[in-house]
């Protein structure tokens, strides 16, 4: 029989979710690895090609492609073709319209006041 805590997650995944909501979980999934993480910080530098990025995280091609493939999908990474390699860059300003987007979506002002001076 189904613990309780499993039924519960059942019936949240089956309830409408708005899509805007999805679209801030893809991306804050995308970022819930610690190698896809690595490969974000290393992008902050500057393209790369797979097999830099194979060095910079020290896991196998297939993985790391498949880590960037997560992340294109969520829409942080971009990637093309180039010869027999694959250049991978971020997107530009993926984190600044991001975090706007998300503080509209969840209600919170734009701007975040600094705090009250004391009188």
């Amino acid at each position: 029989m189904p613990s309780p805590a499993h039924i519960r997650s059942t019936v949240a995944t089956i309830v409408d979710q708005p899509n805007d909501l999805r679209e801030l979980r893809t991306f804050h999934k995308a970022l819930a690895d610690v190698n896809r993480l690595r490969i974000v910080r290393r992008l902050a530098e500057g393209p790369a090609t797979v097999g830099d990025l194979i060095d910079t995280v020290g896991l196998s091609q297939p993985l790391v492609s498949w880590h960037v493939s997560r992340l294109r999908a969520a829409g942080i990474v971009r990637s093309r073709r180039s010869g027999r390699e694959t250049l991978c860059e971020l997107q530009p300003d993926i984190f600044d319209t991001t975090a706007e987007r998300q503080r509209l979506l969840l209600g919170m002002p734009v701007e975040h006041a600094g705090p009250a001076e004391a009188n």
